[in-house]
């Protein structure tokens, strides 16, 4: 695949992220879909449906947001902007880390079964 390159953002006059062409981003540095295909194990449909803003293509929950990620960093584009229009078009909400448990029963379990002690 072809040298990784710094990170595109693109801004409007009025400040806010928009994408630019994934598609031109990607063949102006000469990047097939075959070869981000080959290095993701993303299938050429999933990407063609990212490059063309057809959300409602890819497969759902995670692994969108992971595919877009994904794909971002594979044609050198700021993956920040991608998710950020990704969540505008779909009306996805930003990912919300699940709480962790801690002293529960089973961390007390585990930490007396790796070191002998709870």
């Amino acid at each position: 695949m072809a040298r990784k390159k710094k990170p595109v953002r693109e801004r409007s006059s009025a400040g806010t992220a928009t994408p630019v062409s994934l598609k031109d981003l990607r063949e102006s540095r000469k990047i097939s879909l075959k070869d981000i295909a080959e290095d993701t194990k993303i299938s050429v449909r999933f990407l063609l449906a990212i490059e063309a803003g057809e959300y409602g293509q890819l497969p759902g929950g995670i692994f969108d947001t992971n595919y877009l990620r994904q794909y971002a960093a594979a044609i050198g584009y700021d993956e920040q902007v991608l998710l950020e229009h990704y969540r505008r078009q779909t009306g996805v909400p930003e990912e919300v880390p699940a709480p962790q448990r801690r002293n529960g029963i089973f961390s007390r379990w585990l930490n007396l079964a790796v070191n002998g002690r709870s």
